[in-house]
């Protein structure tokens, strides 16, 4: 019996213009991939038993994995809206690197506001539907907010806001 899971809900469709070019480079990098990945599946085909062929099996599976990124890209890119432009430079909105001053310690933290697709929460880039984002949304520099980081609940005040995109 296999795990059911209820389907997820879709995220927000936005994205910053050098993640849309690094998801078309990688949907043309994955066609460039499959190709060989074909061709290594027919020569391991080619050698006899299957049943028996590690090869076989490990290449069988590594062409599903990229035929399942192959098909999510192309339904995920064409609904994707690249945001250009800031829509208030001088809040916090979608693409904005945001420098938060941490009351409780005396440190500060950048986070950079992006689309469900280019989150990377270790790099500092974090999801624009996630719960720290949306409390960011519409401040301005010298708002405090009260907000949850590594479980801990803390006051921030913001520095500073910059935007990557043009504004």
């Amino acid at each position: 019996m296999g795990r059911w899971r209820p389907p997820r809900k879709p995220g927000s469709p936005y994205i910053t213009p050098a993640g849309y070019q690094a998801l078309e480079a990688e949907l043309e990098s994955l066609w460039v991939r499959r190709r060989e990945v074909v061709k290594a599946l027919s020569a391991a085909a080619a050698e006899g038993d299957r049943s028996e062929n590690a090869e076989y099996i490990y290449r069988k599976k590594e062409l599903a994995g990229i035929d399942r990124r192959i098909r999510y890209l192309q339904k995920r890119l064409p609904n994707l809206k690249v945001v250009r432009h800031a829509v208030a430079p001088e809040q916090v909105y979608f693409g904005a690197r945001v420098t938060l001053s941490l009351d409780a310690d005396d440190s500060t933290v950048i986070y950079r506001i992006v689309g469900e697709d280019e989150a990377d929460p270790g790099a500092g880039d974090i999801n624009i539907d996630s719960p720290l984002a949306k409390g960011l949304m519409k401040k301005s520099v010298g708002d405090e907010l009260e907000i949850e980081i590594r479980g801990e609940r803390t006051i921030a005040f913001i520095e500073t806001i910059e935007y990557d995109i043009e504004g």
